[in-house]
């Protein structure tokens, strides 16, 4: 029976290390979700943009929407690589938001229930869900796989390892 791992990170950094550690260790790259704030997404690098006065990334393309930022700018790096379905949302009482992966799809039926109520589609309980909600209104950075049992273990483990709080499998 599969189950969801969840892990909350500070920054996309340590998300994207996980995620590719995930990969190496033979987790589906496709069952890989990332969620985060779009200015926890872009970082220092949307600060540096603005402080420039300009819309661009540090590669100089303007940026037109939260996905092609992400992916232009490089900012999730491998792990845009390695997710599919990068897309920019707008989930209620949050804002703009960026998800990678299979989450990006559940996301964007429930927009209207907000990031709990995608959650609870992947089997996290309400209030559960409610917690990851506001880490990313936090600006922190979500992650959530889907794994069999006999895995679960070693993808928390590899969050941890990574830098990953609130590590939780449901």
């Amino acid at each position: 029976m599969a189950k969801t791992v969840l892990g909350v990170f500070d920054n996309i950094d340590q998300a994207q290390k996980a995620a590719d550690e995930l990969e190496r260790r033979g987790f589906d790259k496709k069952q890989i979700s990332v969620i985060a704030k779009e200015s926890s997404a872009r970082g220092n690098q949307g600060r540096e943009d603005r402080s420039k006065g300009d819309d661009r990334d540090r590669g100089g393309a303007m940026t037109q929407g939260v996905s092609q930022g992400v992916t232009t700018g490089g900012v999730i790096g491998g792990a845009a690589g390695l997710l599919a379905g990068i897309g920019a949302l707008a989930i209620p009482g949050i804002g703009p938001v960026v998800a990678a992966g299979p989450i990006a799809a559940t996301l964007a039926g429930a927009a209207t229930g907000g990031l709990a109520g995608g959650l609870v589609d992947w089997g996290i309980p309400e209030d559960t869900g409610r917690k990851y909600e506001d880490k990313v209104k936090e600006g922190k950075i979500v992650t959530a796989l889907k794994s069999d049992d006999t895995k679960v273990q070693e993808a928390a483990d590899i969050l941890r390892r990574n830098g990953a709080r609130d590590v939780e499998t449901h």
